[in-house]
């Protein structure tokens, strides 16, 4: 049996053809998962074979513009980027999935807030403001649970970046991937910190995209790994309904590290970490068990993100004085 594509999935939730407008922007954070999303049960539409939960990264993220123009540009950070580049084919590759065959070139322009392709999820931020963007540009009148479900065609994580806060993605069991859409949890946590420690910062050599498929096909880990992410998910649901920081910390870092152990163990190995990303563990390792409770979370990459609270984060900075703090928003109204 075929698998759906994108386009037949498009085509069939909106019939009409789009009507472009002048020009659409929009703005759309960054966000961490503290359930990872690892593995694909449809590599074609980015449905995952676990649901996921992550933070939003309040003003840390992406910028897009949209526009007619004379020919397809995309540009990232004031830069042209080259028609033949990878970021320029994936972006042009989802408009068309909207244009559908319209003969109207348009110009792109994204303003990153994080560093692109290094671990810290930009093009979860990236693809969330494209679809908010082309939304508004072809006046679609998407609802936000289809614009979720269209981000993630994308990139996975961009179905949990057009929200802030804490947001679960659900993995859904359609095989259109309609139902595999991602929603904010109406629960806020005030004094609950994250921090971003930036170790390396240079595009990854193999993405997640590629590292998340060959976990899939050659880690005899794997075959755990969706037990205990849905096992995960449903304990950090309960540690932010009772704000037990404990709970929360202890799930987020194990998961990432399970996450992690899958990837290493399939062949050829996929190693993320730097030499730089065990000492920073040690560090925060050796931090928690002076008194300061500090947990650490890593995506597809080397920089940690350290999870703490408002009240210890004197002496998280003492230790990491290189830390990027974040200020955590609350969830649209």
């Amino acid at each position: 049996m075929l698998s759906i594509t994108k386009g037949q999935v498009i085509q069939t939730a909106l019939p009409q053809p789009p009507k472009p407008g002048l020009s659409a922007e929009a703005f759309a954070p960054s966000n961490i998962a503290l359930c990872k999303y690892w593995g694909k049960r449809n590599a074609e539409l980015n449905l995952p074979v676990n649901a996921s939960l992550s933070i939003s990264l309040g003003d840390l993220g992406s910028r897009t513009q949209i526009q007619p123009a004379d020919e397809d540009q995309v540009w990232l950070n004031g830069e042209r980027l080259a028609p033949e580049s990878s970021f320029s084919r994936k972006v042009i590759s989802f408009i068309d999935l909207f244009r559908r065959g319209l003969q109207q070139p348009v110009r792109v322009d994204t303003q990153n807030t994080i560093p692109t392709s290094a671990g810290l999820a930009s093009s979860a931020s990236g693809f969330a403001a494209l679809m908010l963007v082309l939304n508004n540009f072809y006046q679609l009148n998407l609802s936000t649970q289809q614009l979720s479900a269209f981000a993630r065609m994308g990139s996975g994580s961009a179905s949990r970046s057009l929200f802030n806060g804490f947001v679960e993605w659900h993995k859904g069991h359609r095989d259109d991937g309609m139902d595999s859409f991602a929603e904010p949890l109406s629960q806020t946590w005030p004094g609950f910190c994250i921090g971003l420690l930036k170790l390396c910062t240079t595009e990854k050599k193999v993405d997640s995209r590629a590292g998340m498929q060959r976990t899939l096909e050659s880690a005899p880990l794997y075959q755990a790994w969706p037990t205990q992410a849905a096992q995960d998910l449903q304990t950090l649901k309960q540690a932010i309904c009772r704000r037990d920081f404990t709970r929360l910390g202890e799930t987020a870092e194990q998961n990432a590290l399970s996450m992690h152990a899958t990837m290493i163990a399939s062949w050829p190995p996929l190693l993320y970490w730097q030499p730089e990303s065990v000492a920073a563990m040690q560090r925060v390792w050796a931090l928690r068990a002076q008194g300061t409770e500090i947990y650490l979370t890593m995506d597809a990459g080397p920089n940690l993100k350290l999870l703490f609270q408002e009240a210890d984060r004197g002496a998280v900075m003492s230790v990491f004085p290189e830390l990027q703090a974040v200020d955590i928003v609350a969830p649209f109204d």
